[in-house]
């Protein structure tokens, strides 16, 4: 007759060590500041430059990454220098080389920024079925918190992750408002701070929170449908900017491939450097007037 209850214990006591062994220590759940770099003077450094390392540490963020500032830092300066000896020793011509290299420089931050563009499309999309989903848990009886835990739990990346992670900030001791607003910062979009405004408010002054919740979803969608159709509408005039932003560019460099002679007396000459200097400003502008043309706000 004991031996069954034995073999339950043994087994309970099995499965809390395992539990225990995979227990570990998440960072991100504390509220500690993550180090800018695993090098401490890069780490000292950085932090002596927030105007430079704080907007590419919101972007690591926003993207969901597992790197520092340090290492994104460090891969665009050797990229820029690999980039920059290539071109030298393949062309010999160093203006051509430096400014290969400065421009390979921006590959990360373009990397970054596309990465950090993606995922917030990606929640935006799936935010209004997270919102509904949390709306049927409330009226279904459950408290709020469990309610995050379910979209946590049903929800996939990355809006399943937000939530989880709002989820076990306020477990381990945070207040809901302040796991709420921290992830209003991760997710920069105006659907979420609606969201956690609409949330706040109503544990202040009270309300059903579900019917609101299903208003602003309702809101989302079609806020979502409107933006698709904006963006269908003015592809044309996308494509027609890219085309016109790399026009120049692409004809300067096969340039110097076909008549070398002719580039580097315009390189070289000072006429032919006041105007390469003048068709780099005007193309500065015309890229900004055009992404300021085709930027439509919904």
């Amino acid at each position: 007759m004991l031996r069954p209850d034995a073999s339950e214990g043994r087994a309970l006591k099995k499965r809390l060590k395992v539990s225990v062994a995979k227990a570990v220590v998440r960072p991100d759940l504390l509220q500690v500041e993550q180090p800018l770099s695993t090098v401490p003077t890069v780490h000292r450094f950085l932090q002596k430059t927030r105007a430079l390392s704080g907007p590419i540490k919101e972007r690591i963020a926003q993207a969901n990454l597992n790197v520092t500032v340090g290492t994104v830092f460090l891969g665009s300066a050797l990229l820029g220098v690999s980039t920059a000896a290539a071109v030298y020793w393949l062309s010999g011509w160093l203006l051509l080389a430096v400014l290969s290299g400065a421009a390979a420089t921006w590959i990360p931050y373009a990397a970054l920024n596309l990465l950090a563009t993606r995922r917030r499309n990606k929640f935006e999309e799936q935010f209004p079925e997270a919102i509904e989903l949390l709306a049927r848990a409330l009226r279904a009886g459950h408290a709020f918190t469990t309610g995050l835990q379910m979209v946590a739990d049903e929800m996939p990346e990355p809006v399943g992750g937000e939530f989880r992670l709002v989820y076990d900030r306020q477990a381990f001791g945070m207040q809901i408002a302040d796991a709420l607003r921290d992830m209003a910062k991760r997710v920069p979009l105006l659907d979420a701070r609606f969201f956690v405004t609409a949330v706040l408010t109503q544990r202040e002054s009270g309300g059903n929170l579900a019917e609101v919740l299903d208003n602003l979803a309702r809101l989302m969608r079609e806020r979502f449908t409107v933006k698709r159709q904006v963006r269908t509408l003015s592809a044309h005039g996308r494509m027609t900017a890219v085309v016109l932003g790399s026009l120049a560019p692409a004809l300067a460099l096969l340039m110097f491939f076909i008549a070398p002679e002719h580039m580097i007396a315009m390189v070289t000459d000072s006429l032919g450097q006041a105007m390469i200097g003048g068709a780099l400003v005007l193309q500065v502008i015309g890229i900004l007037v055009m992404r300021r043309i085709i930027a439509i706000e919904v």
